[in-house]
């Protein structure tokens, strides 16, 4: 299956989203031209210790808004895996809605370079997230698998 059909199943759900999605509840609100939105509602399942959203999980919501930006704009037989991925956080938070907009910085033959915010529903930025990703093509990619 290509990615933009697997990402247009998702969105329109006839195709099951990715399981790490589901096992967190991230779902995809919008995702082309190398741009994506996600978002996710938080609450005590995603907690630390101290009682605050760990910060993995926004580490996975905004890899998830990233990688989507890019799978977006792959093209037939193109495949990517991330080779970095950095975040920096700027709050805390309990419960409530967050938005991760990805979208693709440069995209190159072989290295695409993308970005993530993550705003809280009051638009109060909460973390910034980039990732840099090695591009393969070794035909179609199974999302599934």
């Amino acid at each position: 299956m290509e990615m933009q059909d697997y990402l247009a199943g998702w969105l329109d759900g006839t195709t099951e989203p990715p399981a790490v999605t589901r096992l967190i509840g991230i779902r995809l609100l919008e995702a082309g031209e190398g741009r994506a939105r996600l978002t996710l509602t938080t609450g005590p399942q995603h907690y630390n210790p101290m009682q605050i959203v760990h910060g993995g999980i926004l580490c996975d919501l905004a890899d998830a808004a990233m990688g989507v930006a890019l799978a977006s704009a792959l093209e037939s037989g193109e495949s990517f895996t991330t080779v970095q991925l950095g975040i920096q956080y700027f709050r805390s938070l309990r419960e409530g809605s967050l938005v991760a907009a990805g979208h693709i910085v440069r995209r190159g033959s072989n290295v695409g370079y993308v970005e993530c915010e993550i705003e809280d529903e009051a638009g109060r930025l909460v973390a910034k997230a980039s990732s840099t990703c090695f591009i393969t093509r070794s035909g179609p990619v199974s999302p599934g698998s």
